[in-house]
């Protein structure tokens, strides 16, 4: 049945711990969406600040009893629209669960709740000689869970891989209540299908995570980093395809266009070059002379691709001002797109790093097409681009402009083989793309899994999978 305004809440407020259930509109509303752009949001009944799994379980019984839909949130900095509100859900937040359980420096294994921050995580692991590399823009504001909802990766993953590749175990909470541990606790086990697996990257649609395993590094090695000047994204993108063509494993490998590096120095005093085209921002950690050798082979190929200046650091200060600088495009870019309108559509698409020339190429003339602009950085090692179109949000030929642009970039990573999303997730705002890069049967079993494992459709409806 569909809950009305008659069903007693209080029905739900004394199955939770005191003070979880949350009913006053304000507080509710201001939870209703996360940071994208475009994508609508509902009116929640109520919100949940879930404290315990036995918080989650009981949303969960509550809401299949009524047929309420759940949204799951942690953070909410998500870019898809994933955590937003639909009529008349729940919203579920368990960014309040958030302790870390267990560290086992034998086993290389972390135990923690779905609501511990990503550097909050890692701080800790280093005071045990250990550390957890996937690390995206949001590494310092974003939840382990969110995380492994929506398979995060970022900068380190050129070499270490992306959220999925740490996660050996998982506790979930099905849409019936139903409390379950997925995957396994050792280095190795193919017990049954990699259900964890599943998990990963499932937005909610699936059931609420409320405990992860993780796998962890020894302390990483101190980079050394080199940074390379280019004329225009098209010889960077070149360089890249070259360089991990030769075998290379850098440990970071990050590009920056001409109009991002002027707004991430308009930001703040990072002293980027503020003429170049793109910039390439390279570290190695290899082991005694091969992260030398490695940064050397680069500047080798940068230069061969028309790279104007390469500079070679092994000064911890210059690395650390230099990830700096990389990790402020996302404020800096929020930054300008004030100045203009507050318009900003950040795109995630992936390609072969072997088309990362031709993208570049097919970008500009994206670029040059739409009255809008259109800057970009993102994770080149990977393929992993994000460029962000920029706009005023308050001019309706400009929003249709972008929304074209931004669909055309899509589109443009689709036809070079690649993907619709590399990290941010499809939720509301790629939703409609999905079926553009799945075939029939690949979709069917996605609407199968999820009529399985959620047969009256409450987790999350409308996300990712429509």
């Amino acid at each position: 049945m569909s809950i009305t305004a008659q069903t007693p809440m209080q029905d739900l407020e004394a199955r939770l711990s005191p003070g979880a259930l949350v009913t006053d509109r304000d507080i509710i509303d201001s939870y209703a969406v996360d940071r994208a752009l475009f994508c609508p949001a509902g009116q929640a009944l109520a919100l949940v600040r879930a404290r315990t799994v036995d918080d989650v379980a009981a949303v969960m019984v509550f809401a299949t009893e009524h047929r309420i839909p759940v949204v799951t949130q942690g953070a909410r900095t998500g870019l898809s629209g994933a955590a937003n509100a639909v009529d008349g859900c729940l919203l579920l937040n368990v960014a309040g669960m958030d302790e870390i359980l267990e560290i086992d420096a034998v086993n290389q294994t972390c135990r923690v709740q779905p609501g511990v921050i990503n550097q909050d995580l890692k701080t800790v692991l280093a005071e045990h000689g250990l550390s957890y590399p996937p690390d995206p823009g949001s590494v310092a504001i974003s939840t382990i869970g969110g995380n492994v909802a929506t398979n995060a990766g970022g900068m380190c993953c050129v070499k270490y891989g992306v959220t999925k590749d740490y996660v050996r175990a998982m506790t979930v909470v099905l849409a019936d209540g139903t409390v379950t541990k997925l995957g396994r606790q050792t280095a190795k086990g193919v017990a049954g299908l990699d259900l964890a697996a599943l998990f990963v990257g499932s937005e909610g649609t699936l059931g609420t995570i409320v405990e992860v395993t993780l796998a962890l590094k020894p302390a990483l090695p101190s980079p050394i980093t080199a940074v390379g000047m280019f004329p225009d994204t098209e010889s960077a993108g070149r360089t890249v395809t070259e360089f991990m063509g030769s075998g290379a494993s850098p440990s970071l490998l990050e590009l920056l266009d001409g109009p991002t590096v002027k707004m991430v120095n308009a930001y703040g005093d990072f002293g980027l070059p503020d003429d170049v085209g793109a910039l390439l921002l390279v570290q190695s950690n290899a082991k005694g002379a091969g992260a030398v050798e490695e940064l050397e082979a680069f500047q080798r190929v940068a230069e061969a691709n028309g790279s104007s200046e390469v500079f070679v650091s092994d000064d911890p200060a210059d690395s650390e001002m230099l990830v700096a600088a990389r990790r402020a495009v996302g404020p800096a870019m929020e930054k300008y797109a004030h100045t203009r309108g507050g318009g900003e559509l950040i795109d995630d698409v992936c390609v072969p790093r072997s088309a990362l020339g031709e993208f570049f190429e097919k970008l500009r003339l994206i670029d040059a097409r739409f009255d809008v602009e259109v800057a970009t950085a993102g994770h080149a090692g990977d393929g992993n681009m994000h460029p962000s179109v920029v706009f005023d949000a308050g001019d309706e030929d400009q929003v249709s402009q972008a929304q074209e642009a931004f669909a055309a970039i899509m589109q443009l990573g689709l036809d070079l083989g690649g993907t619709i999303t590399g990290e941010h997730g499809v939720g509301y705002l790629k939703r409609e793309w999905l079926s553009n890069e799945l075939d029939a049967g690949a979709l069917l079993m996605h609407q199968q899994i999820k009529d399985a494992i959620d047969p009256s459709g409450i987790l999350n409806p409308g996300k990712m999978l429509g």
